[in-house]
């Protein structure tokens, strides 16, 4: 046979196998990938039919590992697992597989290794009688469910005896980890309580096949989303070295391809809670825009988030998942840099600094200061000015008068929008005179300026409209050659903190055509005061919404005191409804967080520095501290050097160093992740900051709003760890930690 004629994928359960194999072993299976799409027949292969099954095959991998294999048509295979050669043959009858009559897609099962697996979690039985009588057996967790339920949900047909027979949850942990993602994803979510109904709509309607399922025709099987494979050489070498962590640039979940490879007539958006993979969806869908396009050596494509941090990295993942060649047809910019761009291009002399809002602030104080008695202090003006005044475009008293102020909070008379209008303006004029600018002003300059330019491009085309095709030069800009849409198409990742300036300018962006728009984001991790409804401002989602709800990052432990931190809150959805993260679950299992009570910050900083210390059996820079303040930042990297434990602090542009354990504020955290955190200082008074508290009694929506930020930053916190989580405070906890310490005392 030739090597174009054979087609051999890796099942990516068998990927997760294999990465438990020893060195040696991954390094035969890459070569014996290489002689079986070769020749299959070749003799040192030793290809056979295992005996009593008429698709299941074993070939040689090396002198004591096997490869198992189904044969889907004459030249097209696929690897359902590699084991040592004695397993192979004196299991054989506890192998496995089929196609799931739901999903569509091709699940294989080791069932001996399965209810080893559960066995391994049973508590053994007392060798000596107990006096006392033995209490009654655990009820059966599944009981309430029939079997054609389980199956309906979409459990594999052969594990449904095993979970017939799970009495506990680690019983259930151990079926998990060697079943078909799908059976675990229903068991976990029924296990949490979850109705039949619940279970049928949020995790099967999403990866159910679309037309009934033939469950003999393994080849179409192999070709739908619910059979995660990989067949490219890099794909395969990737799943072999990259330790699990590299699994993204080979295997989709099939909710996630479906999202990735979808023709949306509009804008769309993707939501969902941390570690569901809504940057890898953003990635893959750059991926599969640039492969629509035609040739060329343009940059149709914008990827844009919030800061310079996340885009670095946006930057870094779609060069390892496309290499050059991908990036070549991709511009990448944080979106503040961006509007600058515009804004540059169009005033090429201007000499302005751009200040962030905490310079900002600073002015608005000392402007305060100099203009004596005033009834708003620099928050409120500044939020003002910049939501409403900047977030709206407001270019005169009069419209301010006319501008909505919904989810401000605090009524304004007329003569008091007059007086605020007078300072605003004020402040602006200091600013010039200073010559700065604030990245609010750039988002809003911005926005005007390819609004203006969105106008000319639709005059030229009505132009050309009614001319039959003809173009009028003189409404071409001379100076940019002729117009057209900046971009083809724009995908936004951490869609939740973008402001309307920067909405506003990616709309005129590019054309309102099919597949202009895809963003990710969720507002539960809304960590800046930007809070915008879409919809009022041209970019329609209405229908073309879907949220992810499986974490790849999180345990289940972590996840279960992440959601706890938002008890009790509600957030919307970018676009005027409530955003909800039901049915978010994770398949992963580890350890509850820990907390840790001190009586003083001196106590809790040594105890952080031993607890770091007894994590050193993992790199250290795969450990995170983050703090509320940079000053206690600094403190905690002091308290570490006590121990003889390098630390690096990570600032606005990443980590000040390669080696050492991280520490940073909540804010230097979003968009990481790392095996094992620690979130220190979470004390009343901090977590949230005593002048939110103060709030309460003077502005009543903003106190509300300002406590949900505090609140969406501790979630964005914990859930940045894989494995482990402690919380440390001194004197009194969070309010926001109630609910944990409750829980931890029942």
């Amino acid at each position: 046979m030739s090597n174009a004629s054979v087609t051999l994928r890796l099942l990516d359960k068998a990927d997760k196998e294999v990465l438990r194999l020893p060195r040696t072993v991954k390094g035969a299976l890459y070569d014996f990938q290489h002689k079986f799409k070769a020749n299959p027949q070749a003799t040192g292969l030793q290809l056979k039919q295992l005996k009593g099954d008429t698709r299941l095959w074993s070939a040689r991998v090396n002198d004591e590992y096997r490869a198992l294999l189904l044969r889907l048509a004459d030249s097209d295979w696929l690897i359902v697992s590699v084991k040592h050669r004695k397993e192979v043959y004196e299991n054989l009858d506890r192998l496995a597989y089929g196609i799931n009559q739901i999903t569509g897609g091709i699940e294989y099962v080791d069932l001996q290794v399965v209810e080893e697996s559960v066995l391994r979690r049973t508590a053994p039985r007392p060798t000596v009688p107990a006096p006392e009588p033995r209490p009654a057996r655990p009820a059966p967790l599944f009981a309430r469910f029939t079997d054609e339920q389980l199956t309906e949900l979409g459990v594999a047909e052969p594990l449904v005896p095993v979970v017939r027979t799970l009495s506990t949850e680690d019983q259930l942990l151990g079926l998990v980890e060697y079943a078909p993602q799908l059976t675990g994803e229903i068991l976990l979510s029924l296990f949490d309580g979850k109705s039949y109904e619940d279970v049928l709509e949020q995790v099967t309607a999403p990866v159910a096949a679309p037309e009934p399922v033939d469950t003999e025709d393994f080849q179409a099987a192999a070709e739908r989303p619910a059979t995660m494979v990989t067949t490219t050489d890099d794909a395969l070498r990737e799943a072999l070295e990259g330790e699990d962590f590299g699994r993204w640039k080979v295997f989709l979940h099939p909710t996630q391809s479906r999202l990735v490879e979808r023709d949306y007539s509009g804008p769309a958006r993707v939501g969902g809670g941390p570690g569901t993979g809504k940057t890898i969806v953003a990635l893959h869908r750059v991926r599969h825009l640039v492969g629509q396009l035609p040739p060329g050596h343009s940059k149709p494509v914008l990827l844009t988030t919030y800061n310079k941090n996340l885009a670095a990295d946006l930057r870094a993942r779609l060069l390892e998942l496309g290499g050059e060649q991908l990036l070549s047809r991709v511009d990448i910019s944080h979106v503040d840099q961006l509007a600058l761009r515009v804004v540059r291009e169009a005033e090429p002399g201007s000499t302005k600094q751009t200040i962030d809002d905490n310079q900002a602030l600073r002015e608005w104080r000392a402007m305060l200061d100099e203009t004596g008695d005033v009834p708003w202090d620099a928050d409120f003006l500044h939020d003002e000015w910049t939501q409403v005044i900047l977030g709206q475009a407001v270019a005169s008293r009069t419209d301010y008068f006319r501008a909505r102020r919904s989810g401000r909070g605090r009524n304004i008379t007329r003569p008091e929008r007059a007086e605020i209008w007078q300072l605003a303006d004020k402040f602006t004029q200091r600013l010039d005179r200073l010559g700065r600018q604030t990245w609010a002003q750039v988002a809003e300059r911005a926005a005007r300026l390819e609004m203006e330019r969105e106008q000319r491009i639709q005059a030229v085309e009505r132009q050309r409209s009614e001319s039959g095709g003809l173009d009028n030069v003189h409404l071409q800009d001379g100076s940019a050659g002729w117009l057209r849409p900046r971009y083809r198409h724009i995908v936004v990742d951490e869609a939740q903190d973008l402001r309307p300036g920067h909405w506003k300018m990616l709309r005129a962006m590019t054309a309102r055509d099919r597949n202009d728009i895809f963003l990710v984001g969720d507002t539960h991790q809304r960590v800046y005061n930007n809070q915008v409804t879409l919809g009022s401002l041209g970019i329609n989602i209405r229908g073309r919404s879907a949220r992810l709800t499986l974490s790849y990052r999180t345990t289940r432990q972590i996840l279960g005191s992440a959601l706890g931190l938002l008890s009790g809150e509600s957030f919307d959805d970018l676009d005027g409804n409530q955003e909800t993260l039901a049915g978010y679950r994770s398949v992963l299992s580890g350890t509850r967080p820990r907390l840790h009570p001190a009586p003083d910050w001196e106590a809790e900083r040594r105890a952080i520095a031993e607890l770091v210390a007894e994590w050193d059996d993992i790199p250290a820079e795969q450990i995170a501290i983050c703090v509320p303040t940079n000053d206690m930042a600094r403190e905690v990297a002091v308290a570490l050097a006590h121990a003889g434990i390098h630390a690096v602090e990570i600032g606005p542009d990443g980590p000040r160093g390669d080696e050492g354990v991280h520490i940073g504020t909540m804010f230097r955290f979003k968009g990481l992740e790392y095996q094992r955190m620690v979130i220190a200082g979470v004390n009343e008074g901090l977590v949230p900051r005593t002048a939110v508290i103060r709030l309460r009694d003077t502005d009543a929506l903003r106190h509300r709003r300002e406590l949900q930020r505090a609140r969406s930053l501790l979630f964005v916190a914990a859930t940045r760890s894989r494995d482990a989580l402690a919380i440390f405070w001194h004197g009194t906890p969070s309010r926001f930690l109630q609910p944990l310490l409750a829980a931890e005392s029942a």
